[in-house]
C-alpha cells in the first residue's frame, strides 16, 4: 500500500482539508479521508504533499512524433503552394514521418511524455499512425512503432491509451493515397494483426488501455468504420478539423463529417471527435446528445489556423469534452485551457465564457470537463481522487508567484490563466512519484536521448 497525505485536495465532493489517500500495488486509489491525522500518515512511512493536490490531466490526443517537428514548421511556404494552411503544413509533416526511425520516435515520445509530466497530464492517448519503414513495408513485428511509443511511456511513467490508427486513403471516400502517407497504410487484416499484438501486450498492465483510431473520413471506408462498431474499446477519429474538410464531405456524400458520422457510425460514448472545429448548430446539438466527447487540441488547432470551436453551444447542449495536444507546440494543460478561453473571449468579444451563474470559476469548468471528458475517450478510470480511480495526482505550489495568496476554485483560475511559470512541484502517476521539485525524476537522461535523435532529425 501507498499513502500519501495532502494539505488540500480537490475530490469529488469539492476542496477538503488534510486529506488521507491510499493507494493499492497496482496504482489504483483504495480509499480517500478527508481530515486525517498528517502524523500518522508519517509513522506509516507515507508521503506528505504539503501544497494543493488535484488529479492528472488526461491528455485525450497525441502524434507523438510530432513533437520532433514542433517550432520547424513555421516557415511560410512557396508562392506556388497558396495560402498557407493545415494542407501546406501537411507537407512538410509527411516529410518529418518519412524519416524518423523507430529508435528515434522512441526518444522523441520519451521526451514529450516527460514533458507533459511536468505540467500536469498524467496519462495520454496516443493516436498513433506511423505503423512501417520509410518505403511502406511492414516491420518483422507489425506494432514495432506503437511498442516503442509504449516504452516511451513506460519509461517516463506516464499511462497510455493506445489507439493504433486505420488508415488506408487519401480522401473521401477511398481516394489514392498521398506518397507521403505510406508508413501510415493498412488494410483491415493488417490493422487488427496490430490491435492484436497490442491488447495482448498490455494485457494485466493497469497504466495500458487499448483502442481504435480510424483516423478520419478522408482515410478510411464506410466499411471500414463499420468493422468498428462491435469493439467494446475508446474509438477516435477526426473530424471536421478544416472547412475544407466539410466541403470535401458535401461534396461526395451530400452530408457534414459530424452528420455522416451520426447518422453512419453508431456514434456514442466509446467515441471521440477530435477537433469537430467546423460543425453547424445541428451537429453541434446532436453530438452533444450522443454523449460522445469532442477531443479539443486549442493550442494546435491555433498553431494550424483551423478555426474556433463552438463552445457556448456545445456546453449550452450539456456535451462532453476533454483536451488533447497533438501536434505538440504546447505540452501544458494549462495552456491548452488558457487557449480554449481566450479564443472564445477573441471571437465572442467577451470574458469568462466557460462558466455561468452557478459555475463562476473557468478554470473550475474547464478542468472538471478535461478530467471527465479525457477519462471517458481514455477507457481508463482517471480524473479523479476517490477509490477505484487511479493513484494519479499532481500538487500545486501554493508559494508560486503565479498562485501566492490564492486557495480553492481561485487557485485554479491562477494557474490557469496566470503567468507562464510552472507552479506544478510533484505529479503521481500509479500511486508513484515521477515529477519532483517540478522536474521528471529521469528528464537529464531522457533529454540526452531526444538531443541525440534531433540532432539527426533537425
Amino acid at each position: 500500500m501507498t499513502v500519501f497525505f495532502a494539505e488540500a485536495a480537490l475530490l469529488p465532493t469539492g476542496w477538503a482539508d488534510a486529506v488521507r489517500i491510499e493507494a493499492d500495488a497496482s496504482g489504483t486509489l483504495t480509499a480517500v479521508t478527508p481530515g486525517a491525522d498528517p502524523f500518522a500518515v508519517l509513522r506509516e512511512g507515507g508521503s506528505r504533499l504539503r501544497g494543493t493536490v488535484v488529479p492528472g490531466v488526461p491528455n485525450l490526443h497525441s502524434h507523438a512524433f510530432q513533437r520532433a517537428m514542433a517550432g520547424g514548421g513555421e516557415r511560410r511556404s512557396p508562392p506556388e503552394a497558396g495560402r498557407d494552411s493545415f494542407w501546406t503544413w501537411r507537407e512538410t509533416m509527411y516529410r518529418h514521418a518519412l524519416a524518423i526511425s523507430p529508435e528515434q520516435a522512441e526518444a522523441v515520445a520519451a521526451q514529450l511524455y516527460a514533458e507533459c509530466l511536468e505540467w500536469g497530464f498524467t496519462s495520454i492517448a496516443e493516436f498513433h499512425y506511423l505503423h512501417h519503414q520509410p518505403d511502406g513495408a511492414p516491420y518483422a513485428d507489425r506494432a514495432e512503432m506503437a511498442l516503442r511509443l509504449m516504452a516511451a511511456a513506460t519509461r517516463a511513467g506516464i499511462g497510455m491509451t493506445m489507439l493504433p490508427s486505420l488508415y488506408a486513403h487519401g480522401g473521401i471516400f477511398g481516394k489514392p493515397p498521398h506518397p507521403g502517407q505510406r508508413r501510415f497504410l493498412n488494410d483491415l487484416d493488417g490493422f487488427f494483426r496490430i490491435l492484436d499484438r497490442l491488447v495482448a501486450e498490455t494485457r494485466g498492465k493497469p497504466q495500458f488501455a487499448v483502442g481504435v483510431a480510424p483516423h478520419s473520413l478522408r482515410a478510411v471506408t464506410p466499411e471500414m468504420l463499420a468493422a468498428m462498431a462491435p469493439l467494446r474499446t475508446p474509438i477516435h477519429i477526426h473530424a471536421a478539423e478544416q472547412a475544407r474538410e466539410v466541403a470535401e464531405c458535401l461534396e461526395a456524400t451530400g452530408a457534414r463529417p459530424v452528420d455522416w458520422l451520426l447518422d453512419n457510425a453508431d456514434i456514442d460514448a466509446r467515441w471521440c471527435l477530435i477537433h469537430a472545429t467546423h460543425m453547424s448548430a445541428a451537429e453541434t446539438a446532436r453530438l452533444a446528445a450522443s454523449g460522445a466527447v469532442a477531443g479539443l487540441c486549442p493550442s494546435t488547432e491555433a498553431s494550424l489556423g483551423d478555426g474556433i470551436f463552438n463552445l457556448p453551444g456545445y456546453r449550452a447542449a450539456a456535451g462532453r469534452y476533454g483536451i488533447g495536444t497533438d501536434s505538440h507546440v504546447g505540452t501544458s494543460p494549462r495552456d491548452e485551457l488558457r487557449q480554449l478561453e481566450t479564443s472564445q473571449r477573441l471571437a465572442l468579444q467577451e470574458r469568462s465564457v466557460a462558466t455561468d451563474p452557478g459555475h463562476p470559476h473557468p478554470a473550475r469548468v474547464l478542468l472538471e470537463a478535461a478530467w471527465a471528458g479525457g477519462a471517458q475517450a481514455s477507457g481508463r478510470p482517471l480524473g479523479r481522487i476517490a477509490p477505484g480511480a487511479r493513484c494519479d495526482l499532481v500538487e500545486l505550489d501554493p508559494e508560486h508567484p503565479a498562485l501566492i495568496g490564492r486557495s480553492g476554485d481561485g487557485l485554479l483560475d491562477a494557474w490557469v490563466f496566470s503567468g507562464q511559470g510552472n507552479p506544478v512541484r510533484t505529479v503521481v502517476v500509479g500511486g508513484r512519484r515521477v515529477v519532483e521539485a517540478g522536474w521528471h525524476i529521469r528528464g537529464m537522461e531522457i533529454a540526452e536521448g531526444f538531443r541525440g535523435a534531433m540532432r539527426v532529425l533537425a
